[in-house]
């Protein structure tokens, strides 16, 4: 199978501060938190909620939580982006591929800017979110869309609303579950832990939930666990709305008082390691479930700039430019099963 020519890739993945400084993160937060499909309140009274107490208290905490996971080169968010995607373009060499951040640098705009002067005949849109959400693919797709209004020539045009399913992302996962099991032992419990998101929005019809859940339950079931051996709770919630449960510190917190003693904790819905996982995860949380009666949480890193990362990627890429869609489902029947189970968790309505 052959790729077409003058074809051309975006990946984007969130975004993350410059540096860890108190100003750094405010201009990043008020990009990120001023995206209605990140908060979608009143617009005048988000303003003043935003400006008048988020961004005076929070940047301050927020860049001291930043420089306990900085690297030496940046934000680990950037750094494994730009590393997995420097990797795959030189998989890809006849394919242009850029990087660009929903918010922050570098930017959309100035990827999709590269792009455009390849005279593109093909562009595959590419968010690095395994799972579809409202919040955070369709963002992307707002961003782009503005900008390629603007563009005198518009090339074919594909996006990657999901990847959820993607056998070699699964298998990539737990390949690196199993690889650190060898080093840290099995633990009574595997904790699947995902980003939160307001209950309000699966019940206007986002399928996130039943998404996140299939991706563990595909998981656990290549390492062949039994249902009590893993868990599934979603993390970094924010505001005083009910966002999806089980809460992953309150998941940690039972369990250190239950007796269970050696927790992993996996966040397959992080394709790199960020200031949710580095921080949130293997600090915070971690000292969460030891002061609760836990004795160990170690965190399984994300797949980063891994060798399966990238063979990954490249397959998904190559099989979008190639093929069209390269997805498949490993058991269609099993699939359906879980998701129609997942699905009756909440009920869908439009509000």
């Amino acid at each position: 199978m052959k790729l077409p020519a003058h074809a051309g890739v975006l990946v984007v993945n969130l975004g993350t501060p410059e540096q860890p400084t108190k100003q750094a993160v405010k201009r990043y937060l008020k990009e990120f938190l001023w995206d209605k499909r990140v908060v979608s309140i009143f617009r005048p009274l988000w303003w003043l909620i935003l400006n008048g107490i988020i961004l005076q208290r929070r940047p301050q905490v927020t860049a001291k939580n930043y420089q306990k996971v900085w690297l030496d080169e940046g934000s680990p968010l950037w750094v494994y982006s730009q590393r997995l995607v420097h990797q795959v373009a030189q998989r890809l060499p006849d394919v242009a591929i850029e990087l660009g951040m929903r918010y922050g640098q570098p930017s959309v705009a100035d990827a999709l800017a590269r792009l455009n002067q390849q005279h593109l005949r093909h562009l595959l849109i590419v968010p690095l979110y395994p799972q579809y959400s409202s919040t955070t693919t369709a963002s992307v797709y707002d961003a782009i869309m503005p900008i390629l209004q603007q563009w005198t020539h518009l090339p074919d045009l594909h996006f990657v609303s999901e990847y959820y399913q993607f056998p070699p992302m699964i298998n990539a996962v737990a390949d690196s579950i199993r690889a650190e099991w060898i080093t840290h032992d099995r633990p009574e419990k595997l904790l699947f832990s995902f980003h939160g998101l307001p209950e309000r929005l699966i019940r206007q019809g986002d399928p996130y939930y039943v998404q996140c859940r299939m991706t563990a339950r595909l998981i656990a079931d290549a390492l062949a666990l039994s249902d009590e051996q893993w868990h599934v709770a979603f993390q970094s919630r924010f505001g005083r709305e009910t966002w999806l449960q089980p809460y992953t510190d309150k998941t940690l917190q039972t369990w250190g008082q239950q007796g269970i003693k050696r927790v992993h904790v996996c966040c397959p819905g992080f394709p790199v390691d960020c200031l949710e996982t580095l921080e949130e995860i293997a600090k915070t949380n971690r000292d969460l479930f030891l002061s609760s009666g836990g004795e160990m949480l170690h965190y399984l890193p994300a797949l980063n700039d891994s060798e399966a990362h990238t063979e990954m990627m490249t397959q998904l890429i190559f099989g979008y430019l190639a093929q069209g869609d390269p997805r498949q489902v490993l058991s269609a029947q099993s699939t359906h099963q879980y998701a129609d189970e997942y699905q009756r968790d909440y009920v869908y309505s439009s509000d």
